[in-house]
């Protein structure tokens, strides 16, 4: 079977970029900006918060390795879906909770698997992830690709992407390559 196509949003793109090219069937995972009415946006002008976009990840993944359950299982996991338009100190519509579905069927588990979590509260809150049909990728500058492995040092790094990464190896360790 070809390879899928799969784009979350989740605040920072960095922490979500560097769990999914862990991943056992996953071809790439690349930081971009999907959702406005901008064209060709960059990162300067998408933190300003007026071009619509939310940092996303797009991922290029094999389904029969991974499936796109378990990549929605892994973004729900990694941030906080309860949270509008902003995930901790990182504040605007730009870091909102997303998922751009490249198939009703995509959009129909996103729905299935927000029903079991909130069903079997999972979070305090009700989740506020948005869901809407993919649009223009575009991919961030390539400071933003593989930004947590070469910048581990890097405060923010140490401070929110590293305890979110060491919770992902933990909980998802089969799945990694």
């Amino acid at each position: 079977m070809s390879n899928e196509i799969a784009t979350f949003g989740a605040g920072c793109f960095w922490c979500l970029e560097s769990a999914l090219n862990q991943l056992k069937g996953v071809d790439k995972a690349l930081s971009g900006y999907m959702g406005g009415q901008t064209a060709n946006p960059d990162y300067r002008s998408i933190c300003t918060g007026t071009t619509g976009h939310a940092e996303v990840v797009q991922v290029s993944f094999n389904p029969d390795i991974i499936s796109f359950k378990q990549l929605c299982q892994i973004f729900f996991a990694l941030h906080d879906p309860t949270q509008l338009n902003r995930q901790g100190n990182d504040i605007g519509t730009q870091y909102r909770s997303v998922v751009f579905f490249h198939s009703e069927q995509q959009a129909a588990i996103v729905r299935d698997l927000i029903d079991e979590l909130t069903t079997g509260n999972m979070f305090d809150k009700p989740i506020v992830t948005e869901l809407s049909p993919a649009s223009t990728f575009y991919v961030a500058e390539d400071y933003h690709q593989g930004y947590f492995l070469q910048n581990p040092q890097q405060g923010y790094c140490q401070f929110i992407v590293a305890p979110k990464m060491a919770k992902f190896r933990q909980l998802f360790s089969s799945l990694l390559r």
